[in-house]
């Protein structure tokens, strides 16, 4: 059995919002199907015709993820996460 520590993990959209502090600016939360990790991608919008897709999953390195302290966040999370899963491929587009 090799070390999986370095494999990428799969992570589902479970949040998205829009920056108080700078404008333009969207945070991504992707998280694991039990919510206790979560990796966050922030994209700056640099026009309206910004054509890049948000998927409904992606795969992170393990070293790029948080933990998640919090249980009521962890069960949203982990709710939201397994919700896309069953409705979307992983490449969709959201």
């Amino acid at each position: 059995m090799g070390d999986t520590s370095t494999e990428a993990v799969r992570v589902w959209l479970v949040e998205r919002t829009y920056s108080d502090d700078e404008q333009n600016l969207i945070i991504l939360t992707y998280a694991t199907l039990d919510g206790t990790r979560y990796f966050r991608k922030e994209r700056a919008l640099t026009s309206f015709t910004d054509s890049r897709e948000t998927t409904a999953a992606v795969e992170a390195d393990p070293t790029d993820l948080g933990t998640v302290v919090d249980a009521e966040t962890r069960t949203r999370f982990a709710t939201e996460a397994q919700r896309m899963k069953a409705r979307h491929d992983p490449d969709d587009a959201i």
